[in-house]
């Protein structure tokens, strides 16, 4: 079919997740065995890895994600920072595709860009588009006070006093999908099967891939907490450090609240479909239903390290009043998210999701187009990571798909 856009695409990877080039160059799109950029870019796909903090809240991963796309140093918000106390500055990038927003010159129209995300990504995008596309009046307020004029944040930003970000109107977005993610929160934030433990394992993982144990190989990027390695500490060290720091339960400005269901709530209530962007979710599972019990199970197939979170997840309830009921129908899970979870935002949301089409030529704007469950793959076999499994057609076959979409 004529591809219809030549749009790029951004990959944004998920919680406990890392750049193209870092570890040791084994990319988190790919895993060992393939490089998801790579593959798309020498089929004629425009594409580029974005690197954000693994940890962070999806508020803060959105702006680094402005930041490492635009080009410049990441700026959290003023209002943000200091309701949550921490530094309102981050890191500078170069920009992996600074015309974002611009008027092509061979087309006349504005650079957009296709994000493509797993897992939290998922949520990182929404709040990305959100942010581009509806204007922050707390942080244009924080900055310029109330009744601030056009020219006023004009000013601002060109004084760097106020990020582009935070003003609205910018429709640079053509299309979000998201695969595997934990739009109404997951379970594994729940009991003694906590999302930290999976960081923790997830760490060990790519340590072990990597064939170094007790060396900086993998970067938190939480310097807005002042949680940097000291010069005379060792790596693991760190790692133990920011795993034992507070940030984990004194804060909701952390990934740890975003991925809990009441935390995911919390965000669908202010993060809204933008009617004209392309919305798309992919939903994995890898687990059977026991006869006896009713509980999910593991598939023989799932990869070891998910097991254990699996098994909690796939018997987990809860029935606490003030919290996001969880029942049998939250059973059902990749080892990582609860399948119910990954279709599009219910819990607290106004979005709307519809079951994809492929025979309806005009996909809906607006609004969270399924694309179904993919059966039998866990929440890291789908990006490549702890498997020597190859995605990459499956992938290239999306990024067609993605080419088709009308403008």
């Amino acid at each position: 079919m004529t591809r219809k856009n030549n749009y790029p695409i951004v990959l944004v990877h998920g919680f406990a997740g890392w750049g193209r080039d870092e570890v040791l160059g084994m990319p988190y799109w790919g895993g060992i065995s393939e490089d998801f950029e790579e593959i798309l870019n020498d089929n004629g796909y425009e594409t580029y890895t974005a690197t954000v903090s693994p940890f962070a809240s999806n508020w803060d991963r959105a702006c680094e994600l402005y930041a490492y796309i635009k080009g410049g140093t990441v700026d959290y918000g003023k209002y943000h920072s200091e309701k949550y106390g921490h530094s309102r500055y981050g890191r500078t990038y170069s920009g992996v595709y600074p015309q974002l927003g611009e008027v092509n010159p061979q087309t006349g129209e504005i650079n957009k860009i296709h994000l493509l995300s797993h897992s939290m990504g998922g949520q990182t995008v929404r709040v990305f588009a959100q942010l581009l596309e509806v204007a922050s009046q707390e942080e244009i307020e924080a900055v310029l006070g109330k009744n601030a004029t056009e020219e006023d944040i004009k000013m601002a930003i060109d004084k760097k006093e106020l990020s582009p970000l935070f003003v609205g109107n910018n429709s640079f977005v053509h299309s979000v999908t998201s695969i595997s993610t934990p739009h109404d929160g997951t379970t594994l934030t729940y009991g003694v099967m906590g999302i930290v433990p999976y960081a923790q394992q997830i760490i060990g993982l790519v340590a072990a891939q990597a064939g170094i144990y007790d060396k900086p190989v993998y970067d938190f990027k939480l310097d807005q907490w002042n949680l940097k390695m000291n010069p005379d500490e060792s790596y693991m060290d760190y790692v133990e450090r920011v795993f034992n720091s507070n940030i984990w339960s004194d804060t909701k400005d952390i990934s740890a609240w975003d991925l809990s269901p009441d935390g995911a709530k919390e965000l669908n209530s202010w993060v809204d479909a933008q009617p004209n962007i392309y919305y798309f979710s992919w939903s994995t599972e890898e687990t059977k239903e026991g006869i006896i019990t009713g509980n999910h199970y593991p598939e023989i197939g799932m990869s070891p390290m998910l097991v254990p979170f699996s098994i909690h997840m796939g018997r987990y309830t809860q029935d606490v009043e003030g919290k996001v009921e969880i029942d049998k129908k939250w059973f059902q899970n990749d080892g990582v998210v609860n399948t119910i979870s990954m279709n599009g935002p219910k819990i607290g949301s106004k979005d709307e999701i519809v079951k994809y089409n492929k025979y309806n030529k005009d996909v809906p704007k607006g609004k969270w187009n399924h694309m179904g469950i993919l059966d039998s793959v866990d929440h890291e076999e789908i990006v490549g990571v702890g498997t020597v499994l190859k995605k990459g057609e499956w992938y290239k076959e999306y990024a067609q798909f993605l080419g088709r979409l009308s403008k």
